[in-house]
């Protein structure tokens, strides 16, 4: 089965196959079924088959992703993309390499041992695997970035760090509280993207009012957003990062304690599992590991938790990590950062003051997205759990948003062009703005609008070959294969 080749309202679908259907999977599947791809997902698990024809309406086989009579059954072969996410890497190894020898287009597998770390150039190079995903190595990076940005909240940087969106939480103090928009002073190279407030997201216009409570996304010029930021209440962090605390002593806590040695930054790993405490000392060269309960408020006392520069708590539990890291916050910690996988917490993290919280699923659905996607998107962001996207877009000549007045393309809210990076300036658009071929435009979008966006950046009719895609997220010198 060839490429397929079936433009849909100026974009493109392609045929997906998905084995491992947990949380990954599971938000894999809800996205591209946004974007009207199709997908095929194959799970060993009965309940987890049951869960997805419930949610959605797709094509869900109960099976082994490693049989190829299976594979064959379902004309893996004929898809554009498998994409392998169960819990075992060698199973997902085995289901990449057996669907490149039917013919599929491209593969993607998940990765997560440490160990397999050091192959993985190996295994792209002479398995035919194009891309591995190592979701915990990805998480640990988001969290370096967020250790080392001198906000305390989630702050991402695009236009090779001209562009700045930074969330912004609203607290009792602010002078911000029950104000409209259109009252503020904001800075003319700053807007608000979006309002988050009780588990919704507002894309505001100027006679929305901001009340106590509210995370703002506020968008623009770096330096401005910064400086917005700080006059609203925002802490910035003016010293070089020196100590990091780390509970739970997981592969994302081994990767996150070795990217900051390498940077000189002193570690500690608190863990409960004692066999687990030998195999990270025996692992990681500078970092202390303490075999204890990271809860306990009198060993996080004793190991000074008020002198620490941030806070990292990534244990396997939403739960405790969400209470661990209200009280490291309590105890002092300067920056505080939680790994929580479940989308349904978002809503209360807003309220917790949690300085940030990382998802895994929704870091690796970003990196799997972006090779799926048409046009040259050079990084990219997933906000508010999912719910809204920022894209940093090298647009294609030929498509509707290019050349023309922004005021007469029928931009629908919930999409906001940010900015436009163009030969080294940072251009904030009104309705009079064009953008061409040649820039960098950084966009703003609810997650149900992508299609939207799509439509807006990429050629009519002009579906992309896996190849295309592939090369293209290769070649836009941002992305690198976890």
């Amino acid at each position: 089965m060839c490429w397929i080749k079936k433009a849909i309202r100026g974009g493109f679908i392609v045929k997906v196959v998905i084995i491992g259907a947990g949380k990954v999977g599971f938000q894999l599947v809800e996205s591209l079924l946004n974007e009207n791809h199709e997908v095929t997902v194959i799970d060993s698990s009965q309940t987890v088959i049951d869960k997805l024809m419930d949610n959605f309406d797709v094509l869900a086989i109960k099976g082994n992703g490693v049989s190829s009579s299976l594979l064959k059954r379902l004309d893996c072969g004929g898809a554009d993309l498998l994409i392998a996410v169960t819990n075992s890497d060698e199973a997902n190894i085995v289901s990449c390499i057996t669907a490149k020898s039917l013919g599929a287009k491209g593969v993607i597998a998940r990765v997560r041992n440490p160990e397999y770390v050091m192959e993985l150039e190996f295994m792209q190079e002479n398995l035919g695997i194009e891309f591995i995903i190592n979701p915990e190595l990805a998480t640990a990076q988001e969290i370096m970035r967020l250790i080392l940005n001198s906000h305390t909240s989630y702050a991402a940087d695009f236009a090779k760090g001209r562009v700045r969106i930074s969330e912004v939480q609203i607290n009792s103090t602010s002078n911000l509280i029950n104000r409209q928009i259109k009252d503020i002073d904001l800075p003319l190279s700053v807007i608000i993207t979006a309002i988050a407030r009780n588990g919704e997201v507002i894309i505001p216009n100027g006679f929305d009012y901001i009340y106590q409570k509210d995370t703002l996304y506020v968008m623009g010029k770096k330096e401005s957003v910064n400086a917005f930021a700080k006059g609203v209440g925002v802490q910035m962090i003016s010293t070089r990062t020196k100590n990091v605390l780390i509970i739970g002593g997981g592969k994302t806590a081994f990767y996150l304690a070795k990217e900051l040695e390498h940077i000189g930054v002193n570690v500690k790993i608190i863990e409960e599992n004692l066999e687990r405490c030998r195999e990270l000392a025996e692992g990681l060269n500078n970092t202390l590991v303490l075999h204890g309960d990271g809860t306990d408020i009198a060993l996080l006392k004793a190991e000074n938790i008020e002198g620490m520069d941030a806070f990292v708590a990534s244990t396997g539990f939403d739960e405790e990590n969400l209470l661990v890291s209200l009280l490291a916050k309590q105890l002092g910690a300067k920056k505080v950062i939680a790994k929580v996988s479940r989308s349904s917490y978002t809503p209360v993290i807003e309220t917790l003051g949690i300085d940030n919280a990382v998802s895994p699923k929704l870091i690796t659905a970003r990196d799997i997205l972006r090779i799926i996607r048409g046009g040259k998107i050079v990084s990219m962001s997933l906000l508010i759990g999912g719910r809204a996207e920022v894209l940093e877009i090298m647009p294609r000549e030929g498509t509707p948003i290019v050349n023309k007045p922004l005021k007469t393309i029928g931009i629908p809210k919930g999409v906001i062009i940010g900015a436009i990076f163009r030969n080294g300036k940072i251009i904030i658009p009104n309705g009079d703005s064009i953008i061409k071929s040649t820039d960098r435009v950084i966009v703003f979008t609810l997650e149900s609008h992508i299609e939207r966006v799509n439509k807006l950046f990429n050629a009519k009719g002009g579906s992309l070959s896996i190849y295309e895609l592939i090369n293209s997220a290769k070649d836009s010198g941002d992305f690198a294969p976890m």
